[in-house]
């Protein structure tokens, strides 16, 4: 049965990838973006079955607005894919006050605004699957990365939270933690501090562990975000790629070592 699916940031990249991935199977697709021009082939191509909304995440009064849009044009909202976002790059002493504020204004408040406006849509269906996208670096942390893994490690803990709240409404939870994939996310789509020198060191130490071996080949993902929503009981958390998984299992059994190590301390903190 087909679905209609709203996306945010599905311009290009990956969330350009799935919303294609979905209209060649038959669903509904609305696509939000800053600038609904780069979808006007597949607008042409797929005029019955997809919606181009302009939307800023960051302005939450517009993000109301369409998903309302979305609604009324088909009538439903099945799947929301929070996708909206960018990286940013820069050593913490590097950080700009108005820098971290846009950050967490995109990756953070903006994915708030789209999940609160689609929540009474779907607590009416009785239905729905919102999935938000997160990253390894969601869960695990590089230096100079520490402020766009700020952003994900709180979509982590909104989602989570989420979760419990609307499951009793028939609405089902995901997050997605991608590793890198080889998409124009980390290059023009990103930003950079200004760097400081006294960093050089560390960001050629990060750029020594990159192996090219390690990004994903974007199209694969599309397979797996097509099964996660057709699947009855989705999981809360997918890993998207081998690498990830590998960094991801690896912090796990380090902080489980350490706080292992330290439990007696951490029990006696107690006091009773």
């Amino acid at each position: 049965m087909a679905k209609t699916i709203f996306i945010t940031g599905a311009s290009r990249g990956l969330g350009r990838i799935w919303a294609e991935a979905f209209l060649k199977r038959g669903d509904q697709v609305v696509v939000a973006v800053r600038n609904p021009d780069t979808l006007n082939e597949l607008a042409n191509q797929y005029s019955s079955s997809l919606l181009v909304i302009k939307l800023d995440v960051t302005d939450k009064v517009a993000c109301f607005e369409a998903v309302a849009k979305a609604k009324s044009h088909f009538g439903a909202i099945d799947v929301l894919i929070n996708n909206a976002g960018y990286g940013h790059v820069g050593a913490i002493e590097e950080l700009e006050e108005q820098e971290i504020r846009t950050q967490f204004e995109t990756n953070v408040y903006g994915l708030l605004w789209v999940t609160q406006a689609v929540i009474p849509v779907m607590r009416e269906q009785k239905v729905g699957h919102i999935i938000q996208l997160s990253s390894a670096l969601g869960v695990v942390v590089f230096p100079t990365l520490g402020l766009y893994s700020a952003s994900k490690f709180a979509v982590e803990a909104i989602t989570e939270s989420l979760a419990v709240e609307v499951s009793g409404f028939g609405i089902k939870v995901s997050i997605l933690e991608p590793n890198g994939f080889n998409t124009d996310f980390a290059t023009t789509s990103g930003v950079e501090s200004k760097p400081l020198a006294i960093y050089d060191d560390v960001r050629a130490a990060l750029a020594a562990s990159n192996n090219p071996d390690d990004w994903g080949v974007p199209e694969a993902t599309a397979e797996a975000v097509l099964k996660l929503v057709d699947t009855e009981n989705p999981p809360l958390r997918l890993i998207l790629g081998r690498v990830g998984f590998q960094w991801i299992k690896h912090v796990y059994d380090q902080r489980m070592k350490t706080w292992e190590a330290w439990q007696e301390v951490s029990v006696a903190a107690q006091g009773n």
